[in-house]
């Protein structure tokens, strides 16, 4: 096992209000932090979910495993074939190479608090991703950057039923 030391000198403090804030409600991302101002350390930013949107679709990273804390609210998370349901205070990480996707519960909020570890540069991903939600780029282009943010996506018919479902999963 290898032991990666990351490389910055200073502290990283994000305010509230200087952080970037990219989508819009029913789905809004706070970039907090990307890898190159933690010297690769981490990338994080805080999700914040209304009514039941869909935070992201299933997916795996190959290099970072991803946390996700939930600040409020009630959220589903795919675990490879398990979907858990997440309450405040509750932590799931995911593994590298393991399937996941999260979403509010169906008619509530989330809010949470995401981190990529190590960190992989993913502001700009975010960035892609507002732009196909203003119609400036295809959806078919996330595809084109997959391996550039680490990004792999995959269908999953275990989130796709508790999509359609709208029931809670096992409780974290």
């Amino acid at each position: 096992m290898s032991l990666f030391v990351p490389k910055f000198d200073e502290s990283v403090v994000v305010r509230e209000a200087e952080a970037e804030v990219v989508g819009r409600a029913p789905a809004t991302v706070r970039l907090l932090a990307d890898s190159s101002s933690t010297g690769g350390a981490l990338t994080t930013q805080r999700v914040t979910l209304a009514g039941g949107a869909d935070g992201a679709k299933p997916h795996w990273h190959d290099n970072s495993a991803e946390m996700f804390f939930l600040l409020d609210g009630a959220a589903d998370i795919l675990s490879g074939d398990e979907v858990l349901t997440a309450g405040p205070g509750d932590l799931v990480v995911v593994p590298p190479g393991k399937p996941h996707a999260f979403a509010a519960v169906p008619g509530a909020d989330a809010d949470l608090l995401i981190v990529l570890t190590p960190g992989v540069e993913r502001f700009e991903y975010f960035r892609h991703l507002q732009r196909i939600a203003l119609g400036e780029a295809t959806r078919e282009s996330l595809l084109e950057v997959q391996e550039l943010y680490d990004n792999h996506f995959l269908s999953s018919p275990a989130w796709d039923a508790r999509r359609r479902a709208g029931a809670p999963g096992e409780t974290v």
